[in-house]
């Protein structure tokens, strides 16, 4: 499988990525077994990198790819996250992952708390440490009127403590994940990072960072990882009742603007889940693209979505048809055919 570099760093990760949100439980339990064999038949079919997070499952996610990966650390590229710290309860917190560890999330992006953060994944991964570090949800629909003291705590803390992490050589590459591009602008500005993953809005439904983030990441070099290139779902399902779109029920528009994507890919053969898998890697700065998969048979569908041939056709009348801005550039495979 193709490999991208991560910025100006020496890492290479291949152009799918495993998230494992899902395998957290997210919105369904996933029993254990079938998220170990999940985690090896991804790696087993050339995928290298995998992402997860201390939210994922609450802890969970972090466990199971641990198990899953025991003895291979030396075989994959992980990145995990910082800022959010998990302590012991009784009474979990409600969330969206049906299953999860008895912890209860404690927002924490100073210097003290992302290394404590770095330390515990570790312990649930079993793993002497990550490849990449992400500042996680920095943005208003997580930390809603706290947004701009918990920026300010990231950059005056937790940025320090990631800086010296990639200066000791503890970690390769260091970054910011969220769904919202003009706080990366912020964090471009404002640090030196390495890359940023961008989850749902660099896709076949929205290609909003072409105007302010991706020239400013060109400018200084940083990579982006897109992150839920089926947008919750509905890129994968299709504009079929109860299509998830950022993780709610899809609205009439974007159910429209789906069905239209749809015809256009009826027309040149293309299956709608590989149009969606592949359409961010025509950007030269997206390094992968990650997505959950929660079986074996999901990997291998994903795999062979990510190897199919998509005509240069198939993006010129998305385009023409007003479904994709004029600006995004398309993928190479189809560029040389």
């Amino acid at each position: 499988m193709e490999k991208r570099r991560i910025g100006r760093t020496d890492l290479e990760v291949t152009v799918l990525g495993f998230g494992c949100g899902p395998i957290g439980g997210l919105f369904e339990r996933v029993p254990d077994e079938r998220a170990y064999a999940t985690v090896r038949a991804a790696r087993d079919s050339g995928i290298d990198y995998f992402d997860v997070a201390p939210l994922y499952g609450i802890g969970l996610a972090e466990h199971r790819l641990g198990e899953a990966m025991r003895g291979r650390r030396k075989d994959f590229v992980l990145s995990t996250k910082v800022g959010r710290l998990l302590k012991p309860t009784t009474q979990p917190q409600q969330s969206m992952f049906r299953e999860k560890l008895p912890f209860e999330i404690v927002y924490d992006y100073s210097y003290d708390g992302v290394m404590r953060s770095v330390v515990d994944s570790c312990q649930r991964l079993g793993m002497a440490g990550a490849d990449v570090l992400y500042i996680h949800d920095v943005n208003r629909k997580w930390q809603g009127d706290a947004l701009e003291a918990r920026f300010r705590e990231a950059m005056e803390g937790g940025y320090r403590a990631l800086e010296k992490l990639r200066a000791d050589g503890t970690v390769k590459a260091i970054g910011v994940g969220v769904n919202d591009p003009d706080i990366l602008v912020r964090f471009a500005e404002a640090g030196d990072f390495d890359c940023f993953m961008l989850a749902g809005r660099y896709t076949l439904l929205e290609q909003t960072p072409l105007e302010k983030l991706f020239p400013v990441c060109e400018k200084r070099g940083i990579s982006i990882v897109a992150a839920g290139p089926f947008n919750s779902g509905i890129l994968a399902t299709g504009a079929k009742p109860g299509a998830k779109y950022f993780y709610a029920d899809a609205d009439a528009a974007i159910l429209e603007k789906t069905r239209r994507i749809e015809a256009v890919c009826e027309r040149h053969a293309v299956p709608l889940a590989a149009a969606a898998l592949q359409f961010a890697l025509g950007h030269p700065i997206v390094a992968s693209v990650a997505t959950g998969m929660v079986s074996p048979e999901e990997v291998e569908a994903n795999v062979n979505h990510m190897a199919h041939a998509i005509p240069e056709d198939f993006w010129l009348e998305l385009k023409q048809q007003g479904l994709l801005a004029q600006e995004t550039p398309i993928p190479r495979s189809a560029r040389a055919t």
